[in-house]
């Protein structure tokens, strides 16, 4: 499996200790950045680089995920998310990781590295990368009115107002 892998300076060393965890587990990992310490630094382009890395394996064929850190996660979700295709959850669980994939096939994890120990983000990444898509008829009929509300600006047979 393909890991691309990005964050902002609250998660830098979060991002080296899991980048080593994810080669050792057999991983090819891709680093999304940023490679050195900088209090100021912007994470947008690191993790929309790092979710389009995802969206174009996944458009190949690769085998891929995501997984984005900052201090709460929030910022580095929204940034994943701007990318067609990406379906980024903040987790903060087992349960939340397991859901995230189970239910909405989500192909990036975020993570807050100012909210839980390095251990406990290894074992959500872990679950995440580990649990399947159910493949229900209810979460593929709700992930497929997500991709078309993405591409088109509407659900077909829904009520979306307009923007």
């Amino acid at each position: 499996m393909r890991i691309h892998v990005a964050t902002d300076h609250a998660g830098l060393e979060f991002s080296r200790v899991l980048q080593e965890h994810l080669a050792e587990q057999g991983h090819e990992v891709v680093d999304h950045g940023p490679v050195e310490y900088d209090a100021l630094d912007d994470y947008p382009s690191f993790c929309i680089n790092a979710a389009i890395g995802v969206a174009r394996d996944l458009r190949d064929g690769v085998p891929a995920f995501g997984v984005v850190f900052g201090g709460s996660g929030n910022g580095e979700q929204m940034a994943a998310n701007k990318v067609e295709g990406i379906r980024a959850a903040l987790v903060w669980n087992e349960s939340t990781a397991e859901l995230a994939r189970e239910h909405n096939d989500a192909n990036v994890i975020s993570i807050g590295a100012r909210q839980h120990p390095v251990e406990d983000a290894i074992r959500f990444i872990d679950l995440f990368i580990a649990t399947p898509f159910s493949g229900d008829e209810r979460h593929v009929r709700r992930i497929g009115q997500l991709g078309e509300y993405e591409r088109t600006g509407a659900i077909a047979g829904k009520r979306v107002d307009e923007f």
